[in-house]
């Protein structure tokens, strides 16, 4: 019967024309807007409760959806990650534990104050990576294909990696929050700064000597762990950086923390002889983090990409042995994603990527999936309603009645979730315009237009 279902709704997507009760003079009216009529747009409208489309356009072309793919992203992760997210695998040796990274991204992430993972590590007597094991385990590269190379200093595209810790982010601010005055000698301006995680506190450094305090920004030189203060023209209050990953990294903030509670604990590598996850291993053990839902909530809710990249490498972990995003998108689209309408370009799992393509359809599909497999009520505690998230300051009249996921790059807006219309009527949509003019939030208000009309009028 399942099968019969996914068989209907493949077919179904080759309606072309409006039914049901959505009228074209509400889709006339968004796709006249001038915010819009520049692009390249898609429409898709779905009814789960007839199994029918109300309303497509160009709904089989493909389209950049930027972080709705995030969608197929929390699909995976609410399929695959438990209700728990495993935040370490580890057996003991020699009376120290070797561990095993899992790609858990929560690991002294500050918003994170529940560390079990952490709390497990400083009771340790030593606490080792296995380096053999851990370069086996790790099959993918910081960066996703097709990410813009020039963002790598900016807070929305933290490294990927088999071991985060500390949301791979450095958070500089002033002391106490006091904004320092252009009286502070030039080269004693990182004396002023709190660094988190204070490992990285040497390696800033001031490089213009025109700086007006406090007219300051950081940079990171690009594939490097340094960062230069340099001047700006807005005030410095507070900064997100992300640092250039690896396993020795991770030991070294690992063992910086630990060694604040106890400087007798020793994190270090373990150059061993086992090069497999596998196999010829002792039976591994398993420390819990975090909630899963709580790691899916923000990442939906904030548009989290590093979340979503670290949530694909989680499930590829869990699933294949090893963390690589390409080989699990792959896994992924010819087993849970093998009946998709059409075919998509799927490249990483936060969106980033300028090579994603995929069609509104293809967002239908996904979305039906999802009610029928894991319910609205556990959507409705993930995907951000009115005023939500990166919904906020949109949909206000509508609270209760959306929840959906954005999509945003530079002239590309997206769309796609679920509404619940005014006579209670569920409906599934994604809109998409790709490649116009406007500004995104032109484009943001032009599709709040429509769906909120369709609310309200079905």
């Amino acid at each position: 019967m399942k099968y019969l279902i996914f068989i209907f709704i493949t077919s179904s997507l080759l309606a072309c024309k409006a039914t049901g009760q959505i009228t074209s003079a509400q889709i006339n009216n968004f796709l006249n807007d001038t915010a819009v009529r520049s692009g390249h747009v898609g429409i898709s409208i779905y009814d789960p409760a007839s199994n029918q489309y109300l309303y497509t356009h160009n709904a089989e072309n493909n389209f950049l959806p930027s972080s709705n793919v995030k969608l197929f992203t929390l699909y995976a992760g609410m399929k695959y990650l438990g209700d728990s997210i495993i935040g370490l695998k580890y057996y003991s040796k020699n009376n120290a534990v070797i561990i095993l990274p899992t790609a858990d991204p929560t690991l002294l992430h500050p918003n994170y104050k529940q560390q079990n993972v952490f709390n497990f590590l400083q009771k340790q007597n030593a606490v080792i990576l296995s380096a053999t094991m851990c370069k086996d385990i790790w099959r993918a590269k910081q960066y996703g294909d097709g990410w813009s190379w020039n963002d790598y200093s900016d807070d929305y595209m933290a490294e990927r990696s088999c071991f985060p810790i500390h949301n791979n982010m450095i958070a500089a601010q002033w002391v106490n929050n006091k904004m320092p005055t252009n009286n502070i000698f030039f080269n004693d301006i990182t004396n002023h700064l709190t660094i988190t995680p204070s490992f990285f506190k040497n390696l800033f450094e001031p490089v213009d000597s025109v700086i007006r305090m406090p007219y300051i920004a950081v940079e990171r030189t690009l594939g490097q762990a340094s960062f230069t203060i340099i001047a700006a023209n807005e005030k410095f209050i507070a900064q997100d950086i992300p640092f250039k990953t690896s396993a020795y990294n991770s030991l070294a903030i690992l063992q910086d923390s630990i060694g604040k509670l106890d400087t007798a604990k020793k994190v270090n590598f373990l150059y061993d002889k086992l090069t497999s996850y596998s196999n010829d291993l002792p039976t591994l053990k398993s420390i819990y983090s975090q909630a899963s839902d709580s790691l899916l909530r923000p990442m939906m809710h904030n548009s989290d990409n590093f979340f979503a990249e670290q949530t694909l490498l989680m499930v590829s972990n869990e699933k294949l042995g090893f963390m690589s995003d390409e080989l699990i998108i792959d896994t992924l689209l010819q087993t849970d994603f093998k009946d998709l309408p059409q075919k998509p370009r799927w490249q990483d799992g936060s969106g980033l990527s300028r090579y994603n393509l995929f069609s509104p359809n293809d967002f239908i599909f996904l979305l039906v999936k999802m009610q029928k497999e894991f319910g609205m009520d556990r959507i409705k505690r993930i995907l951000p309603t009115a005023g939500q998230g990166t919904l906020r300051g949109y949909y206000e009249s509508a609270k209760g009645n959306i929840y959906a996921k954005t999509g945003s790059m530079s002239n590309n807006v997206s769309l796609s979730g679920y509404i619940i219309t005014k006579k209670k009527r569920l409906l599934i949509f994604s809109v998409h315009i790709n490649a116009f003019s406007g500004s995104g939030r032109a484009g943001r208000k032009a599709i709040e237009k429509m769906i909120l009309q369709i609310i309200e009028n079905n």
